[in-house]
């Protein structure tokens, strides 16, 4: 809680752990005690492998998508624009020093940032920043990447904050 962009970001998306990642159920109170708004990503229903992200609140209800996942109910709410979110923590497989994420197969985050590849923001100015949330034995020598692929700016794990890039 104490990194800068956790601090200076307002709108934060993050994801709700399964299948043996990271808890992120902690730094949700937390994020939610420091007056942060948190938004959880939801399949989107009229793009293949895209998401959208819907403002959570605790005790909101939750639905499990496709693949046994709880998302925020969409027929309540409006999704943010994946451009006005400060910072995204993603889940992720494996990562490497440079950035480079390996998800779970389906390429949802890069699709669904994949504008943040082509934008002429400094590092500094770039929005939003898009950070791994993993294990730190999840980090590997290195990752094969593809033009598609959406780097991380930065990674947090259990031991340390690592800056990529």
């Amino acid at each position: 809680m104490d990194h800068e962009w956790l601090e200076k970001s307002q709108h934060i998306a993050c994801f709700l752990d399964h299948d043996g990642e990271i808890s992120t159920g902690p730094l949700i109170k937390k994020l939610h005690a420091a007056g942060k708004s948190v938004y959880l990503p939801v399949l989107d229903p009229d793009k293949t492998n895209e998401l959208l992200f819907f403002l959570y609140q605790p005790n909101d209800p939750l639905i499990p998508n496709r693949f046994g996942i709880p998302e925020p109910d969409i027929t309540r709410l409006k999704p943010i624009s994946s451009e006005d979110l400060d910072l995204v923590l993603m889940p992720l497989v494996a990562f490497d020093e440079k950035g480079n994420r390996l998800g779970m197969g389906g390429g949802y985050y890069d699709r669904s940032f994949a504008f943040t590849l082509s934008t002429q923001q400094t590092k500094q100015d770039r929005k939003p920043c898009l950070a791994g949330v993993a294990y730190s034995f999840q980090q590997v020598d290195q990752l094969h990447s593809e033009s598609w692929d959406v780097p991380l700016e930065i990674v947090f794990t259990e031991l340390a904050v690592i800056n990529t890039q």
